[in-house]
């Protein structure tokens, strides 16, 4: 096989299990905080989506340290 294609493939894998595991973290998170951010933010809560996207930043920071670290 293609090593290009080989490091295509398995970038593209990465990249799933990162959007998944990013996609859990922030379902978990949902049911850890009680504030329902998506209707705060649908009513113009500013405070809110600064709030969720700091969650949302900081848990794919982890997830690409623990998924590139050697």
């Amino acid at each position: 096989m293609n090593p290009v294609l080989l490091k295509l493939v398995e970038a593209l894998g990465w990249s799933v299990f990162g959007i998944v595991l990013l996609y859990a973290s922030m379902r978990f998170y949902d049911v850890l905080d009680p504030i329902n951010y998506r209707e705060e933010i649908r009513r113009g809560n500013v405070a809110a989506g600064i709030v969720a996207a700091a969650v949302t930043l900081s848990i794919s920071f982890i997830i690409a340290n623990v998924i590139l670290s050697p």
